[in-house]
């Protein structure tokens, strides 16, 4: 039998020489790649990557560590690495945190020295609390017992721990629930393309949920576009990078934060408004004293013991919350034997709460609600610190979140209509004035039913609460609803206010939608008959068209209405132009920017002459522009600019004449 071709291949010697050689000569270069809070901008760490030699077919790094596992000098390398990235960091200045690569095989190593990453730390004036050791497999490895026994010993020495591309390669579930990382880095394949792929967001979704479980934090790569970034910060991921946001660099974005087109991040000036006056965790912010990570955990005792109403104390360090000191923890432990005694001059780092629930500041009290009953019980218990941009603010607790949200509960109930549960005709005014008052861009959208009173009469109330119930739930269903908001004025008119840059096309959605679920609201003769007949108001028998839904709908710009009032009227009509088509309609007014700076030119040449309400009202009966008292100046109606004109034009001459 020839066993030669089964022999594993020798590597290539010449190639295996070029590692040798830039291993020994240093000829490495890291770059780094900022890791963005996808909420505020701020920018966390950086992730420290390698790059051969440009002018070599090692300058990539797949290609360098893939002739590393070949040549066996994968630990070397990934030695060398380490130390290379950590020197540039230092070098550099940079802030925050660095994610440093490292292979499973190279911390289990034979001839591994426990403390040497410590001592080189050390050396170099870098705090290990400043590192997360990021595992990145190339190859399976089965070992959890070693592995878990190695990460913990890093963890003792203030390293946090990561795992790298979940999703991808040899990267596990199993090795999440086996050592129970601190980060969590999503892999790009879930990232890239999330908003066109329904599977996509749901997997992302399950891994923000265990996320949440287990305490880690989530960080996804690849991110590469402004759609993706809406997805993945509207599903709760935390933290991320990709080519959007920056670059991986041999000098790297510096500052607080990252500017990236078309984001706004929180804290900043938004052009999307909140429908609603939502309450923010700072609302729940409490001002409780903070020790550092040194402080002996016997002063923690004292401040304990000396106040019955503390229930946590903060760990901070320059300004960043670490962790927690719970107070029935410290207590209870300190009443055993002798642990007083063995614990109470250690740092209060030692006992304290090492992943204690932390939350931003503008966070809705919803989210955080949800966040709070996903998480430990004991975060419900022990309360969550709340930060701004990554600093410390303060401390809220479960007692006052649970208030905050009973309270928003009993005023929702007393405002919302009682068969679709929508808001009603207060918050609906509160939340328009809101977007007035705020200047901001926006559609609405009133929508009512056609032939309702006929419907009503022939198939009794009940039926006709049904189809109210059925428009209700159509408009929920179709808007966006981190954009839009859906109110149910009272009967069968509802309105809707939107933001979402798709609107016409889901009003069209909504629409096709209500014309084919309606169906089942109807006997079948009246469905073949297109109608039905019932009694009139005057008593005589009429025939009417199938129950359809008409909706009107105006752009409201930036100062052109003052109030909900005038939205309201202006609405109203043109709802009434939708119902002038047969069937199911959607009507939107049309005001070209053209025609408005036309107007306005217009409009003040006439302001130049005496006796200008008579022109004005003049203008009026030909033009059939609606007069806004408060604005002093006509709003155009229906009509197109050239109709406008040409009567403008007739009406000056006869007064001319």
């Amino acid at each position: 039998m020839n066993t030669s071709r089964m022999a594993e291949p020798c590597p290539d010697s010449s190639r295996c020489r070029e590692l040798e050689s830039i291993i020994q000569q240093r000829q490495l270069q890291p770059v780094f790649q900022p890791i963005v809070d996808l909420d505020s901008g701020v920018i966390l760490g950086y992730e420290g990557l390698i790059r051969g030699p440009s002018n070599s077919p090692l300058h990539s790094p797949v290609n360098l560590f893939e002739q590393a596992q070949r040549c066996h000098m994968t630990v070397l390398l990934d030695q060398t690495c380490r130390r290379i990235t950590m020197e540039s960091f230092v070098g550099h200045q940079l802030s925050g945190l660095l994610f440093l690569n490292v292979s499973p095989e190279s911390l289990l190593a034979p001839d591994h020295k426990p403390g040497e990453t410590l001592a080189f730390l050390k050396c170099i004036g870098l705090d290990s609390k400043r590192i997360i050791i990021e595992l990145t497999e190339t190859q399976p490895n089965g070992d959890y017992d070693a592995l878990r026994e190695a990460t913990s010993h890093y963890r003792d020495s203030g390293f946090r721990i990561a795992l790298d591309d979940l999703g991808e390669g040899f990267s596990n579930l199993r090795r999440w629930s086996e050592l129970r990382p601190d980060f969590v880095k999503l892999d790009k394949h879930f990232v890239q393309n999330i908003h066109h792929d329904p599977l996509k967001e749901q997997f992302v979704r399950s891994m923000v949920d265990i996320a949440r479980q287990s305490g880690a934090m989530l960080v996804a790569e690849g991110i590469e576009c402004v759609a993706e970034l809406r997805v993945l910060r509207r599903l709760g991921v935390r933290y991320g990078q990709g080519y959007l946001l920056a670059r991986p660099s041999p000098v790297p974005v510096q500052g607080r934060h990252i500017t990236v087109p078309g984001v706004e991040w929180a804290g900043g000036s938004r052009t999307r408004l909140h429908w609603r006056h939502q309450p923010r965790a700072g609302d729940l912010l409490i001002d409780v004293p903070t020790l550092a990570p040194s402080v002996p955990n016997e002063e923690a005792y004292r401040l304990f013991a000396s106040d019955p109403n503390r229930f946590a104390i903060p760990v901070v360090e320059r300004g960043i919350p670490v962790g927690l000191l719970r107070r029935h923890h410290l207590l209870e432990s300190f009443a055993r034997p002798f642990n007083r005694e063995l614990y109470g001059k250690k740092p209060c780092a030692v006992m304290m709460d090492k992943q204690p629930l932390i939350v931003s500041a503008d966070m809705s009290v919803h989210e955080l609600s949800n966040l709070v009953v996903a998480s430990e019980h004991r975060h419900l218990v022990d309360g969550f610190i709340i930060t701004e941009q990554g600093g410390y603010l303060g401390m809220g607790t479960g007692f006052d979140l649970m208030r905050k949200i009973t309270e928003l509960q009993i005023s929702a109930a007393r405002y919302a209509n009682p068969l679709t549960g929508l808001p009603g005709n207060v918050p609906i005014s509160e939340t328009v004035d809101r977007l007035l008052e705020a200047q901001v861009p926006f559609v609405v959208a009133h929508a009512d039913l056609d032939n309702f009173k006929p419907f009503n009469d022939l198939y009794g109330y009940a039926a006709g609460d049904g189809l109210i119930e059925l428009v209700g739930q159509l408009l929920s269903v179709h808007v966006d609803s981190d954009r839009d908001f859906v109110g149910h004025i009272g009967g069968d008119d509802f309105v809707v206010l939107m933001q979402s840059s798709d609107w016409e096309a889901r009003l069209h959605g909504m629409l096709e939608a209500f014309d084919e679920a309606v169906k089942m609201h109807f006997e079948p003769q009246h469905l073949a008959a297109g109608g039905f007949e019932v009694a009139g108001r005057t008593g005589e028998v009429m025939f009417f068209p199938l129950t359809s839904l008409s909706v009107g709908v105006i752009k409201v710009a930036p100062g052109r209405y003052l109030s909900h009032h005038e939205i309201g009227s202006a609405t109203a009509e043109a709802k009434k132009m939708a119902k002038k088509a047969p069937g199911s309609s959607l009507f939107v007014e049309r005001l070209a920017a053209s025609a408005g700076a036309w107007y306005d030119q217009i409009w003040c040449e006439f302001d130049q002459f005496e006796g200008l309400i008579s022109y004005y009202q003049a203008i009026l009966a030909f033009s059939c522009c609606s007069f806004d008292h408060g604005a002093g100046k006509p709003q155009l109606g229906f009509l197109s600019q050239p109709d406008i004109l040409c009567r403008l034009v007739k009406f000056i001459k006869r007064q001319l004449a």
